[in-house]
């Protein structure tokens, strides 16, 4: 098997990382009326990572940026992100079979870089992390997922 998806199979590993970041770049260009030159998905155990790179500015946020109230962008920005969010976590939940049980944005100007954070109900297979307990008597135990 080439690695391919098989129609109706889940997607999975770069095939699914690479509709992740399509999918959300698509919304946010639909919406936003500009999206940005650059898209990666991250995805370990049960948290997905969107980072987005290069968005520019609309001659509207650049007015404000020029007037020196960046933070107004910013805010501006973030606004977004929360009425887009329930668009984002079924997009996330359709993608990847999981319920979406936090989402969080953040924006940031100068770079031009905006991260999508989405913690699933469960990890997603061939993606996996280390986690570290710390149990009441203070000896750490490790868990691999």
């Amino acid at each position: 098997m080439d690695g391919q998806p098989v129609a109706g199979a889940p997607l999975a590993g770069g095939y699914l990382l690479a509709a992740i970041s399509t999918s959300i770049v698509g919304i946010v260009r639909e919406h936003y009326g500009r999206g940005p030159m650059k898209a990666k998905t991250y995805l370990l155990d049960d948290i997905i990572v969107v980072v987005m790179r290069g968005s520019g500015f609309t001659a509207l946020e650049q007015t404000i940026m020029d007037s020196g109230e960046p933070d107004r962008v910013i805010a501006m920005r973030e606004d977004f992100q929360r009425v887009m969010a329930e668009r984002y976590k079924k997009t996330i939940e359709e993608l990847t079979g999981r319920r979406v049980l936090a989402f969080l944005s953040q924006a940031h100007v100068e770079p031009d870089i905006t991260m999508e954070i989405f913690f699933v109900d469960g990890p997603l297979a061939g993606f996996g992390a280390v986690e570290i307990i710390e149990p009441a008597s203070g000896d750490y135990t490790r868990s691999d997922s």
